[in-house]
């Protein structure tokens, strides 16, 4: 018996907690997070259009950073549908493909229809503060006509609803998904459509406002389809850039 006693006593020794303290870890971008991130951007606001050659030594020189990250970039942006990767004839940037485009507005329609739907629920007065000032700064891109600012404040007007909407996560995917969008939207950003985007960006606000998930929902589904119809009028324009091939 007291040879038992020892043996449970020492096993709850064994299992009591340690006494560690919590690390708070530090994530930095590697090498290859950033040249994929420049490409990334220069690819979708069309600094690199369609059909540019780019290549390893050449960004490899123009960075100064050695080839491996960006093999490793050139790689991601390839299966993300950006870079086509031909070992005899080189790699050159994708043409925007429709049925990617169509593929994206889907996801981040299904996705923003039911954050908006939430928005209603939950947003705060600064929240509809904040969104307020977000479409303040877009009447101000519009007056300078800065067409990547008032991309970014787009996109940044956007996302504040899935944070206001305790998701904010939801933004990352729709970041994820969104690119083939984007360059057609680059396309079209002129002084008008982005008025056009301003105005619907109101309509959004005014439906959260008033608390309204239907109508929220109706406006974020009228933002975001307004693409079905340009992308025909952007191809006779740009034909060369665009492909019926998925990729």
């Amino acid at each position: 018996m007291k040879r038992a006693r020892h043996v449970t006593t020492s096993v709850q020794k064994k299992s009591a907690p340690l006494p560690l303290p919590q690390l708070r870890q530090q994530v930095q971008p590697t090498i290859a997070d950033q040249v994929f991130k420049v490409l990334h951007d220069r690819i979708l606001s069309l600094e690199l259009p369609p059909e540019t050659k780019i290549s390893e030594a050449e960004v490899s020189a123009k960075m100064g950073v050695s080839r491996q990250p960006v093999r490793e970039a050139f790689r991601r942006l390839a299966n993300l549908g950006f870079l086509q990767i031909r070992p005899q004839s080189g790699t050159t940037v994708s043409l925007i493909s429709e049925e990617a485009v169509l593929r994206a507005r889907f996801i981040r329609l299904a996705l923003e229809m039911h954050t908006c739907r939430t928005a209603c629920h939950v947003i705060s007065d600064e929240g509809l503060h904040a969104l307020s000032n977000l479409i303040d700064q877009q009447k101000e891109a519009i007056t300078e006509n800065n067409r990547s600012r008032f991309h970014a404040l787009d996109d940044a007007f956007h996302r504040e609803i899935c944070v206001q909407s305790g998701v904010g996560y939801v933004w990352d995917v729709i970041s994820e998904n969104k690119g083939h969008m984007d360059r057609v939207r680059m396309l079209t950003l002129d002084r008008s459509s982005q008025n056009y985007a301003l105005n619907e960006h109101i309509a959004i606000l005014d439906a959260l406002s008033a608390r309204s998930p239907d109508a929220a929902a109706d406006a974020i589904d009228k933002h975001l389809s307004r693409i079905l119809v340009q992308i025909d009028e952007i191809k006779a324009e740009n034909h060369n850039w665009f492909t019926d091939i998925a990729p």
